[in-house]
């Protein structure tokens, strides 16, 4: 997979934090981008990779992940393609955040969990680690306290909150420190004090 990269902020020369922005099904590395003018990320590079056709994977994200394949390791791939490229721009790991909605909130979460550090922090606005189940021994790695902030609807027409409280658990015995916060009937969008939150629990650390 080719991925396109649109990188927006800082540049990757001068920022000493990154924040890769995965958009979601049928969106656009711009529309995910358009989030950042609300987040404290001024002195951030801000890095989106575009899913090629607009999807990072073409079923559900609780399918059986063969279903989803190749075109779901595909995209696994080019994360993990976008973290080394910042990491050889002289970036830290531990100053790389991400920041996900709906799939793409799915795929950080997958991604982050697979390949567990001390990361600066991750957003997942709606989302869950990805099959028909939670795979522990697909995940390695201890995250080290890493602030992870995941919100999402009661309920949600693509995201079952009984799949947000496994991930929580998940990531958890990973050595996250999880905030997740469940608004009732909120809809499959990003709220405000889900933002606001974000700010307050990851992008505002120094």
């Amino acid at each position: 997979m080719n991925t396109e990269i649109i990188i927006d902020g800082l540049s990757l020369n001068n920022a000493k934090k990154a924040l890769i922005m995965i958009h979601g099904r049928g969106a656009q590395a711009h529309d995910i981008l358009s989030i950042a003018r609300h987040l404290m990320v001024d002195d951030f590079a801000l890095v989106a990779p575009q899913a090629e056709n607009r999807t990072w994977y073409p079923h559900s994200f609780l399918a059986p992940i063969q279903q989803n394949e190749p075109f779901f390791s595909k995209s696994l791939d080019a994360i993990q393609n976008v973290v080394v490229a910042i990491q050889q721009n002289g970036i830290k790991k531990e100053n790389i955040y991400f920041l996900g909605f709906s799939q793409g909130a799915c795929l950080a979460l997958e991604f982050t969990a697979r390949n567990a550090a001390k990361y600066g922090g991750i957003v997942a606005f709606t989302g869950g680690l990805i099959g028909d189940r939670v795979y522990e021994d697909h995940y390695s790695g201890n995250f080290e306290n890493t602030p992870i902030f995941i919100g999402t609807s009661d309920p949600d027409f693509h995201v079952p909150v009984e799949r947000v409280n496994e991930t929580e658990a998940l990531l958890k015995k990973m050595g996250a420190s999880v905030t997740k916060k469940i608004y009732e009937n909120m809809g499959h969008t990003i709220s405000q004090d889900e933002v606001d939150l974000a700010n307050e629990l990851i992008f505002s650390k120094k």
